[in-house]
């Protein structure tokens, strides 16, 4: 019954905008902390950024910061990742999870969703 879908991956341009979303059900979403990250191909999982449930503090990494923005719609159980200034390095997939606190570390987390491709290229 735990599902993390990402939807709002696809091409965009360098320098161009995409706004990733992360639908959660199944659990108690104001419990967990949600957080993004990515991998390419031949590249480890990085963390890309996450939000904390008990505070709404936000983390960045910081190839990323200044660029993205990570939100939550506790209403529509979803959060955004809206991404801005797209570099060709971006490219990956993106995955959401959910933690039952707020980390960089993706071992730590306990809900993977099946991810959505960006890719950024001209």
């Amino acid at each position: 019954e735990v599902e993390l879908v990402e939807t709002g991956g696809g091409l965009v341009q360098p320098g161009g905008s995409l706004r990733l979303s992360c639908a959660a059900s199944g659990f108690t979403f104001s419990d967990y902390a949600i957080g993004w990250f990515r991998q390419a191909p031949g590249k480890e999982r990085e963390g890309v950024s996450c939000i904390s449930s008990s505070d709404g503090s936000t983390t960045y990494a910081d190839s990323v910061k200044g660029r993205f923005t990570i939100s939550s719609d506790n209403a529509k159980n979803t959060v955004y990742l809206q991404m801005n200034s797209l570099r060709p390095e971006d490219t990956a997939v993106y995955y959401c999870a959910a933690a039952l606190a707020a980390t960089m570390n993706g071992d730590e987390y306990n809900y993977w969703g099946q991810g959505t491709q960006v890719t950024v290229s001209s």
